[in-house]
């Protein structure tokens, strides 16, 4: 029997980066070639979610496995340098440390800016980074709310200058170089949390030019998307330069759907940030709608999963944690707390309904798994998912409210986007799923 190979971990997690965003989620209009090769190359998630319509939150339960209310972060956190952040709890990093693997963080924290919260308190060797929500791309300062700017940008716990660089290709840099310099060492798990294509919208001009045909707001956004996909790029390269892109198991997702937020600037100037798209899907960052909560996901391990296939699973941010400690340990790993489970068995096709089916456009679906339900809630809104139905409560379109829908129930296989009330149709359904929602809450306040 073959000894087992414990393969290196990649996470690459956009910022506000919408279903409709990338060309291998149906965007025919930005450029984003690396990223396309890298979905050819492994398993598309057409039916993968964020745990929250917004940032923190989901970060959260990347990290932890659990949903956001359990890891206890359910709201965006502030960038004041006082900021408190994520509880004491064991992460994905301190996990994958424990088993002996060097771990490093290049990107957005954003789950406290308070020097108690940093990253290397859960569980990373080497940061570099800000820990607030978003910064200047340029000067990576920090402006918001009722406060002076402050800058933010971090080398583990020393404050770092790099006035004047391009935050997106300096973090791919980064994290490149760590794995040139980590790969010969043993097992490795670098973390990438780009801020891009989050606010402001600041892009290089070498990739205003590639996109100068599109509109303002999709012109911006296209160049930021098209810049992170260059340091991707860059990230990929140094994986198949060091000899380990075999052995690697490289996830590629988003925080949340696209930002139609608008925001006082300098000067007091309101912008509207609406260059993002959900691909068809309702609603935007802040709304349990697909569009606020439904994200790209790519999944590539040469070694072990097939490419060119899709999977028929949905799945959420904190099914990462116990999918990739599954691949590490070479077994689905008992874990006491935690809400993900693993996909691994689905993603290879262990199972014997799992056997892929080729397609007249020669994709490979494998179909779904065992249902659960898969709950989401944000300022007042609900959602749960079974199969195909959906059931929203208090839905709202984007961050602000009021919200737009009291109850619904969706068939999400026939109508993605959301516009087809089907409650009165399919009672039962309804029942089923305002059970589960109310099961859901009673869990989620005796966890307190």
């Amino acid at each position: 029997m073959t000894a087992h190979r414990r393969p290196n971990i990649v996470i690459l997690y956009a910022d506000d980066l919408g279903w409709g965003d990338l060309g291998c989620f149906g965007a025919d209009d930005i450029p984003t070639p690396h990223l396309d090769a890298l979905c050819r190359a492994g398993v598309r998630l057409p039916r993968w979610y964020s745990n929250s319509p917004v940032c923190s939150p989901s970060r959260a339960s990347l990290l932890t496995g659990k949903y956001p209310g359990h890891a206890g972060v359910e709201s965006i956190l502030g960038g004041r340098r006082d900021t408190p952040g994520l509880p004491a709890q064991p992460t994905l990093a301190s996990l994958l440390r424990e088993r002996g693997y060097r771990t490093g963080l290049f990107g957005k924290w954003h789950l406290g800016a308070d020097a108690a919260f940093a990253p290397g308190h859960y569980g990373f060797d080497e940061t570099f980074g800000f820990r607030a929500g978003c910064v200047d791309y340029y000067s990576h300062i920090f402006y918001w709310g009722e406060h002076d700017p402050v800058h933010d940008l971090w080398e583990d716990e020393d404050e770092v200058w790099r006035n004047g660089e391009y935050l997106t290709t300096v973090i791919g840099d980064r994290a490149a170089e760590f794995i040139h310099r980590r790969a010969s060492e043993g097992p490795f798990f670098c973390y990438v949390p780009f801020n891009a294509p989050h606010y402001p919208m600041h892009a290089p001009a070498e990739h205003m030019e590639r996109v100068s045909h599109l509109p303002p707001g999709r012109q911006e956004t296209a160049a930021m998307v098209a810049a992170m996909d260059d340091a991707i790029g860059e990230i990929l390269r140094a994986l198949e330069e060091s000899g380990v892109r075999e052995e690697t198991l490289v996830l590629m997702s988003s925080d949340n759907g696209p930002s139609r937020e608008s925001r006082n600037w300098l000067g007091g100037e309101e912008i509207s940030y609406t260059g993002g798209s959900a691909g068809g899907l309702r609603g935007s960052k802040g709304s349990v709608f697909e569009g606020g909560i439904r994200v790209p996901g790519i999944i590539s391990w040469p070694a072990q999963l097939p490419a060119g296939t899709e999977l028929g699973q949905a799945g959420m941010m904190m099914d990462v944690l116990p999918t990739v400690l599954h691949a590490v340990d070479g077994a689905d790993p008992a874990l006491a707390g935690i809400d993900g489970i693993s996909l691994l068995g689905l993603l290879r096709g262990d199972a014997d309904d799992m056997a892929a089916t080729p397609t007249g456009e020669g994709v490979a679906h494998r179909p779904h798994g065992p249902e659960r339900s898969l709950v989401w809630t944000y300022q007042g809104q609900w959602a749960v998912r079974r199969g195909r139905h959906k059931l929203v409560v208090d839905a709202r379109e984007g961050m602000d409210p009021p919200a737009s829908i009291e109850v619904a129930l969706y068939d999400l296989e026939a109508d993605p986007a959301e516009s087809v009330d089907i409650a009165a149709q399919a009672p039962e359904v309804l029942a089923a799923l305002e059970e589960e929602l109310a099961a859901h809450r009673l869990r989620a306040a005796s966890r307190g």
